[in-house]
């Protein structure tokens, strides 16, 4: 078997490769092939009772043949995830306790067969944990074979699920956004079971070889092994398939870092989250969070979505000689540029923009707002020549997306070429996405995070409040 991983539904590894192809500086992006893979990682959100828009967490499944190196894919995997909020769940904390009888014949037990899990249970778990509820996994006793203590699993951003059986039933299998896989050698698995059952379980040689004769290998042959039809991904030895993992890992971490809406308007852009991007949301979100504070961390996240949107204008290409006489081949920035802030909002922008690009003009635009009919016109003023430049628009929430609409019209009214308009903000509620994204396709949105949408008051949710009143401090508090 070939060291490189097998993609199942796909038509080359090299599809995969360019489905998670990221975009680049310039703003120039490889379209991924929407196959087999891409499919049932679309559209994972569902509505609360209260109509918001709930994301729903990254789900993989690793299956395969005991002692197959599942558990080592796993912990790779969870190694590189090192910046997401992640967990891992057992199949094996699903096997049922044992009744007294079953107990006295614990060597006629077979716990390879599906009939030895508490399906049931796992997918309570796992709706629960989609639905944004912590839940209590239980702790199987592999020696008292019953499940007495439990963990506590809080919601997350990815779930890993892990056993020789999750392929085996449909609902489980819907469940995930990717199928893992793990082919070993039989020879390997019954060496490795061996060693372990031995060593870390305490039973004698013969007692394992019986029940790997017994229950382990037909259940394999029956059970295990046909369900690797289902796999989106098939690994060959495991955890010493370096490459498989690496690739595998780098497809999560595209996935993770586009919002579903990306996967509908390629002119979306979410800035790629880490726990320090979470974290200064996590303070500028907060009600208690001081004017100081809130202002330092907003300037600090809108300097981030200013460079991002900064990398998706067009350059050219550059030689300079370096102070040691060699040749440096890079890149040039765009010449012919201006920002627009939607006052008063937009105007918290200004400076981060002005930080990067020295000298910069910028003009304003005054729209009246009022519900959710932002579309009243009170004051502009820009640059004489601004159609001859790129525009980078700056309002730090869109909500309705009636004042962007109203703004850009302006801006294209001026001679500005759609496709020479990058609005940038830092949260974005998917409403006004639809609304900018359908009304102007070819224009770019950069943002740092999407929420769940608007209340019956259209604003922002869970949002932060009235941007300028916290950000100037002329709120009433």
């Amino acid at each position: 078997m070939s060291s490189i991983l097998v993609v199942m539904g796909s038509n080359s590894v090299a599809d995969m490769i360019q489905a998670s192809s990221k975009v680049h500086f310039s703003g120039f992006h490889v379209n991924g092939h929407v196959n087999g893979l891409e499919q049932k990682a679309v559209s994972k959100e569902t509505i609360s009772a209260s109509g918001e828009i709930q994301r729903q967490p990254f789900v993989i499944g690793v299956a395969g043949g005991a002692a197959s190196g599942k558990t080592t894919v796993c912990d790779m995997i969870i190694q590189q995830l090192h910046d997401q909020r992640l967990v891992l769940i057992n199949q094996d904390s699903f096997y049922h306790s044992l009744t007294e009888e079953e107990l006295a014949r614990v060597h006629e037990y077979n716990f390879d067969h599906p009939d030895a899990f508490d399906t049931d249970h796992l997918l309570s778990c796992m709706e629960k944990l989609r639905q944004g509820e912590a839940v209590d996994i239980p702790k199987y006793d592999c020696k008292t074979y019953k499940s007495s203590v439990f963990r506590r699993v809080n919601p997350t951003d990815v779930i890993i699920l892990e056993g020789i059986l999750l392929f085996h039933d449909p609902r489980v299998r819907r469940l995930m956004n990717m199928k893992i896989f793990v082919c070993t050698d039989s020879d390997v698995r019954l060496e490795r079971r061996i060693r372990r059952d031995t060593v870390e379980n305490g039973r004698d040689i013969g007692t394992v070889l019986d029940q790997y004769s017994k229950f382990v290998k037909p259940a394999f042959d029956d059970f295990i092994l046909p369900t690797k039809k289902y796999a989106d991904i098939i690994i060959p030895r495991g955890g010493n398939n370096h490459v498989a993992v690496d690739l595998i890992v780098q497809h999560i971490c595209t996935k993770l870092g586009q919002h579903d809406l990306c996967k509908i308007y390629p002119n979306l852009y979410v800035i790629h989250s880490t726990f320090q991007i979470r974290g200064m949301h996590t303070l500028i979100r907060d009600a208690q969070t001081t004017k100081h504070d809130f202002v330092f961390y907003s300037d600090r996240l809108i300097r981030l979505v200013v460079e991002h949107g900064l990398g998706h204008l067009p350059f050219t290409e550059k030689q300079v000689i370096t102070p040691t006489g060699c040749v440096y081949s890079g890149v040039d920035f765009c010449k012919r540029l201006c920002g627009v802030s939607v006052i008063r909002s937009g105007e918290s922008m200004e400076n981060a923009l002005r930080a990067c690009c020295k000298g910069i003009k910028i003009g304003k635009i005054l729209i009246h707002r009022e519900g959710d009919n932002g579309q009243q016109l009170i004051y502009e003023k820009l640059p004489n020549d601004i159609s001859e430049r790129h525009v980078l628009l700056l309002d730090p929430i869109l909500g309705t997306g009636n004042s962007a609409v109203e703004a850009i019209n302006l801006l294209i009214s001026k001679g500005v070429p759609e496709g020479n308009i990058v609005f940038l903000n830092l949260i974005s509620a998917p409403q006004g996405v639809h609304v900018v994204c359908e009304k102007f396709p070819r224009i770019k949105i950069v943002t740092s995070e999407i929420d769940n949408g608007l209340n019956e008051e259209f604003r922002v949710i869970p949002g932060m409040g009235e941007f300028g009143d916290r950000y100037f401090g002329t709120d009433d508090d």
